[in-house]
């Protein structure tokens, strides 16, 4: 009985300490998700009704459809879909055989200095982002590239924190394997695509899937470097809604327009949540 009468106390505790955990869990995903759904709620109310609230509501009871079909038709919103998906996709094929090949170099290949160069390319890091943009901007202006694919893409072929990701992640495969591998009379690339790359695959997919989403919401380098509404993304897309479309006056159509674009990286996020957490833990752990 006298040890029933201790762990009862205990017991209650961590009860009481769960359900605060949890309750407060709860808060924090409402007030993390709120805005997602007054995003969503007022893309389907009607222009009239959402003027007519002096008090906004939490419902509707007349959804509509009508502003996404405005939201595709008062601008060129397809156009910016394309051009995304153009640069996006072209960004993120180039970056990932550029990382791919250095993580490699960095760490399976012995050459004089790799240890100082990979030490320089760390050190980049700290660098300042809005100090690349405008040495970036100066190069890709005096190459004639402005307004085109290849001036958005350039800039964004590598990225420092990718390589060191993958460079960590191959480390971790034995020395065994490409010691066996070189005896075999197996080359270095085929070593890469046929050895390291299925085992380190997990870690691949996770910096594929960052850089997907990295070009999908990149904004600042679009639109410092295109001016012509053809090159425009859908974040460079909204902002020519917001200041020269509708955006102004009709917040439900711009609404609509938010969530066409947010749409396929909130489903990306959800299909791949945990490949990304996981790639990111094994490629962050060493040994």
């Amino acid at each position: 009985m006298d040890y029933e009468r201790i762990e009862r106390p205990a017991y209650l505790r961590k009860r009481v300490g769960t359900a605060l955990l949890y309750a407060l869990l709860t808060l924090w995903a409402f007030v993390v998700l709120f805005p997602f759904y007054w995003m969503l709620l007022s893309s389907v109310k009607s222009y009239s009704a959402y003027n007519s609230e002096w008090v906004p509501k939490l419902y509707t009871t007349d959804p509509t459809l009508e502003n996404y079909r405005t939201a595709f038709t008062a601008v060129p919103l397809g156009g910016y879909f394309v051009n995304t998906i153009v640069f996006t996709l072209g960004t993120t094929a180039l970056m990932l055989m550029v990382t791919v090949l250095a993580a490699y170099a960095f760490s399976r290949l012995q050459f004089r200095g790799r240890d100082l160069v990979f030490t320089g390319f760390l050190a980049l890091m700290m660098i300042p982002g809005e100090l690349v943009v405008i040495t970036n901007f100066v190069t890709i202006t005096d190459w004639n590239l402005r307004n085109t694919f290849l001036g958005l893409i350039l800039p964004s072929v590598t990225s420092v924190f990718y390589i060191y990701l993958l460079k960590e992640n191959f480390a971790q495969v034995p020395d065994e394997l490409y010691y066996a591998a070189k005896v075999d009379g197996t080359s270095d690339l085929k070593y890469l695509f046929k050895v390291l790359i299925p085992i380190c695959r997990p870690t691949i997919i996770t910096v594929t899937i960052l850089k997907v989403i990295e070009c999908w919401n990149s904004y600042v380098w679009p639109r410092l470097i295109t001016d012509d509404r053809a090159y425009f993304l859908v974040s460079n897309g909204i902002q020519e809604i917001r200041e020269n479309g509708f955006g102004r006056e009709n917040i439900p159509a711009m609404m609509a327009a938010v969530v066409v674009i947010s749409a396929p990286l909130i489903a990306l996020f959800l299909v791949f949540r945990k490949k990304i957490m996981a790639g990111v833990a094994r490629g962050g752990t060493k040994g």
